[in-house]
């Protein structure tokens, strides 16, 4: 059975997006939970799955995978009855280019808005570059929707990676109180009525262990 190396569910908003792909598809696995900025001892249990020492880590038999994106990248390619990213080549290459966009960019809403799930819900001042951040994201959404929205009520119709890249804003923006426009509210309520979203929103709110350095935000 496959093994996702997750952290805590609460803050690891990198952990979520394998872990989505997985549960959203029926895909069974083992859940090995390392909590997040501890002890030397769980930071050797998180170097023991993978050298780069972080979280999450897909173990498949003699496979390894880091990395969020790599990781639904191999599942893609492993489950292709799960169809994580469009059968059209064209879709299928948007869903890539936004999903990396994820990946590699929105920084100022990363550093500004992190991913925790029990924070009491009020708004920040954002800068200029996180409100950017959040005008970009609505973009994206809303013209998925306009190209993609007769197949389904997420990003490419029905559920995909790129679904699971952005499930991470969602909290982000409920958490913060971000507004959301009318043209991008139909995707974050079809995140949020996601089954396996609400599985790890609940298990989220239930953890005890904080971490001080996202609490004062």
């Amino acid at each position: 059975m496959l093994k996702l190396v997750i952290g805590n569910k609460n803050y690891s908003s990198w952990s979520l997006r394998p872990w989505l792909a997985l549960r959203a598809n029926g895909i069974p696995f083992e859940e090995v939970f390392i909590p997040l900025y501890t002890d030397q001892a769980d930071k050797d249990r998180i170097l023991g799955f993978s050298r780069a020492g972080k979280v999450p880590t897909l173990v498949d038999g003699d496979v390894t995978v880091w990395d969020s994106l790599a990781i639904i990248e191999y599942l893609a390619e492993r489950f292709p009855e799960a169809k994580l990213w469009p059968a059209d080549r064209a879709a299928r290459a948007h869903a890539r280019a936004i999903s990396a966009e994820m990946h590699s960019g929105f920084a100022a809403l990363r550093n500004e808005c992190g991913m925790n799930l029990h924070r009491p819900i009020r708004p920040v001042t954002l800068s200029d570059d996180a409100r950017a951040n959040v005008d970009r994201i609505q973009e994206i959404w809303a013209d998925c929707h306009a190209r993609y929205g007769r197949q389904g009520p997420f990003l490419f119709g029905a559920f995909s990676g790129a679904d699971a890249m952005y499930a991470p804003v969602v909290h982000r923006f409920r958490t913060y109180a971000i507004p959301v426009k009318a043209e991008a509210r139909h995707y974050v309520d079809a995140m949020t009525s996601l089954a396996a979203f609400q599985e790890w929103t609940r298990d989220g709110l239930v953890e005890t262990l904080l971490i001080d350095r996202f609490e004062n935000v």
